[in-house]
């Protein structure tokens, strides 16, 4: 990947990647100089990571690429606390158990963003390796002495949840001490000099930097992107409907590609130089190639693409984007077999006999397309019902029709309502 002026900070200040940051000259040299070992933490409250944890882990991609060891943290112990920061009230804890199993199923999902085959370029760690041994006179003498109830207390996130009605445990107020020990211990051991985070993390953060200098009488860095957020202002990730998953048994493929195809037109720019891994002049060549003919939406298949093919594999990518295609397709005969196998996961589907689709109007009323035989028939009628890309009419039956691929029939009704029927003999 080609970077701007082969300088890695100058890119990400290019993609508007850059919030915060400590000494950005002195960051710039010492990533220029390079290796730096730089980590980004995630607590794993479900076996699967969202959209929301897409951008660290693109974040240390970048790096990696760059030539520098990526090391991606999973909190198995600071997900037993909880992070303040973003929420109104106090998660729920998880026991080891949870944790262990979660940690396990987001290794998968990591490894296919960020190269985890050789630890020093990049690595899985999990906090529980060098936290739950500690006492809790060990912990207060070597951390907590370095850090002053006023730093915590002028924490954004602390503040916030201090003066919502339901406070803060002492519990989440610990949880920065934790993530400041993580950094301390990733710095002496896997000689970690970068920290990275969203701009709501900078306080925690930045704890850690403190107390690095602290302890060790050394400056480490820390770099925050601003908070990703739509044209309405919500947050990327954090909806309170229901998340979109890194792991393809909870969002497919499919469906991933499809949340990208939906961004806002005012957003696809800072969405392709925040995920797509392609040189920043090249993400301005295709968005200024959308601005003049938005209805094409060139910009959000590209972006869509790379996002899928990125987290899923290419194989994944092009089958999405092919049952994509096929869905709007005039004619949908010369797709793959593999296109219609990925369609019957996302569309109403069903598997039919073949003696029994002599009756084309009893067949329509089966499926979702209509209510009622007679419902059927006016859709006919109207000619607004399709067999593979062909309309029908009345007198024509669905046992005359080409199967796809010797068993696919795909019924339309409109232009947005489908059907997938799978023949058997």
């Amino acid at each position: 990947m080609a970077l701007v002026d082969n300088d890695l900070i100058a890119d990400l200040e290019a993609r508007g990647l850059i919030h915060d940051s400590t000494d950005r000259e002195q960051l710039r040299k010492d990533v220029a100089a390079g290796p730096v070992g730089i980590y980004y933490g995630c607590d794993p409250t479900a076996d699967s990571l969202h959209v929301g944890n897409l951008i660290g882990l693109v974040m240390l991609r970048r790096f990696q690429d760059a030539g520098h060891r990526a090391i991606a943290l999973a909190g198995g112990a600071t997900g037993m606390v909880g992070d303040p920061g973003g929420r109104s009230e106090e998660r729920n804890l998880l026991d080891e158990a949870t944790l262990t199993h979660n940690v396990a199923a987001i290794k998968e999902q990591l490894g296919r963003i960020v190269d985890l085959t050789d630890s020093e370029r990049g690595m899985l760690v999990d906090n529980r390796e060098w936290t739950q041994d500690i006492s809790i006179l060990d912990f207060l003498r070597d951390v907590g002495k370095h850090v002053t109830v006023n730093q915590m207390l002028a924490r954004e996130s602390v503040k916030v949840r201090i003066e919502s009605e339901h406070g803060i445990s002492f519990t989440e107020f610990s949880y920065m001490l934790l993530q400041a020990n993580d950094y301390l211990w990733l710095h002496d051991h896997l000689g970690c000099s970068i920290q990275i985070g969203g701009s709501d993390q900078w306080g925690n953060i930045i704890s850690g930097v403190d107390l690095i200098r602290r302890k060790r009488q050394t400056a480490v860095h820390a770099l925050a992107w601003p908070l990703l957020t739509a044209s309405d202002g919500t947050k990327l990730g954090k909806t309170t409907g229901a998340r979109v998953w890194l792991d393809a048994d909870k969002t497919s493929p499919y469906a991933l590609r499809q949340h990208w195809m939906q961004t806002a037109d005012a957003d696809v720019r800072s969405q392709l130089l925040t995920f797509s891994l392609r040189p920043v002049d090249e993400l301005e060549r295709i968005v200024t190639e959308h601005e003049a003919a938005p209805h094409l939406r060139a910009a959000q298949r590209v972006l869509a693409d790379d996002v899928v093919e990125l987290v899923h594999g290419t194989e994944a990518a092009a089958g999405a984007a092919e049952a994509a295609e096929l869905l709007f397709a005039k004619d949908p005969t010369g797709a793959s077999e593999r296109a219609f196998m990925t369609l019957a996961a996302e569309i109403p589907f069903s598997r039919v006999s073949a003696a029994d689709l002599g009756d084309t109007v009893e067949v329509l009323a089966s499926t979702d397309l209509a209510t009622s035989k007679g419902d059927a028939r006016r859709s006919i009628d109207q000619g607004s019902v399709s067999v593979n890309g062909a309309k029908i009419g009345a007198k024509d039956q669905l046992s005359d029709q080409i199967r796809l691929h010797d068993r696919y029939l795909l019924l339309r009704k409109g232009k947005k309502s489908h059907h997938l029927l799978e023949v058997f003999f």
